[in-house]
């Protein structure tokens, strides 16, 4: 049976003590599964992420982590921070967030090298990853010569390398153009195969189809609506429709703009 890694109890937070991000929210995770958070703008889904990274703490409720309660004093223990960071990485919706230094390659290893991962393992680290994500051209490049797709891989490169049991995903996919899109996601589900938990927070329903083995659905409430299957969530389209989630489609046909929701009948199957 799987184990919980992540439970939230009745979470509630806000930004400044005035601006309501999440309003009593229970989640539990389970080791090795993939996790997909779906909502419109506003309704919480970054700041769940970051709750879960221990970048930010509740209001009231509880989030625990192994059993172990994620609260500011928790993290001012160096050995449980050391251990926290080695095992849970997060790339953030906004790379230019976890972009710093003055090129891509000390960007990718500067996570490594503060949790004090020797040279040589990180060297042959940067040389796998900078392969499988196509960087080793970019490398040498500053973050502020690189497109937004390219940023977001060097983003998701610094992540990876650490080599993390839980990986917590803002995002991931948004500004890749179509073909480094699958080739993420067919990365993301072999690091599933492998054991790692997935987080992943879309707008991308074809995401959630296919890189979930449960749904949660946040409403502009701020509060989960519904969680489940992908077959079951996606299939529901008043539940799509009422939180601003259905792909309306527009094409011209004999001189006439025609309009029409996408729909989400079966999610993909690896073969």
């Amino acid at each position: 049976m799987n184990s919980i890694i992540f439970e939230l109890k009745n979470v509630y937070f806000s930004y400044l003590g005035k601006f309501p991000a999440l309003c009593g929210i229970d989640i539990s995770i389970e080791q090795g599964k993939k996790i997909a958070v779906i909502g419109a703008n506003g309704s919480g889904k970054s700041t769940l992420l970051h709750l879960l990274d221990g970048l930010i703490f509740p209001d009231s409720g509880s989030v625990k982590f192994c059993g172990s309660e994620l609260t500011e004093n928790a993290f001012n223990n160096e050995v449980f921070s050391m251990e926290f960071r080695k095992k849970v990485g997060l790339v953030f919706q906004n790379p230019d967030v976890q972009l710093f230094c003055p090129s891509a390659r000390e960007d990718i290893i500067f996570g490594p090298l503060q949790l004090g991962m020797a040279m040589n393992e990180i060297e042959i680290r940067l040389e796998e990853i900078a392969g499988v994500l196509d960087l080793k051209k970019l490398l040498d490049r500053a973050p502020h010569q690189l497109s937004i797709g390219e940023k977001r891989k060097v983003a998701l490169a610094s992540t990876l390398i650490i080599d993390p049991d839980i990986l917590i995903l803002d995002e991931p996919t948004a500004g890749l153009d179509p073909l480094t899109t699958r080739h993420i996601m067919d990365l993301f589900l072999k690091l599933n195969d492998s054991g790692k938990t997935l987080v992943i927070s879309t707008h991308d329903l074809h995401i959630a189809e296919e890189i979930s083995d449960i749904v949660f659905v946040f409403n502009q409430e701020k509060k989960i609506v519904k969680y489940g299957s992908a077959l079951e969530i996606l299939n529901d389209s008043r539940l799509l429709h009422d939180n601003n989630l259905i792909h309306i489609h527009t094409h011209m046909h004999e001189g006439k703009i025609h309009t029409h929701r996408h729909a989400h009948q079966s999610y993909h199957v690896k073969t």
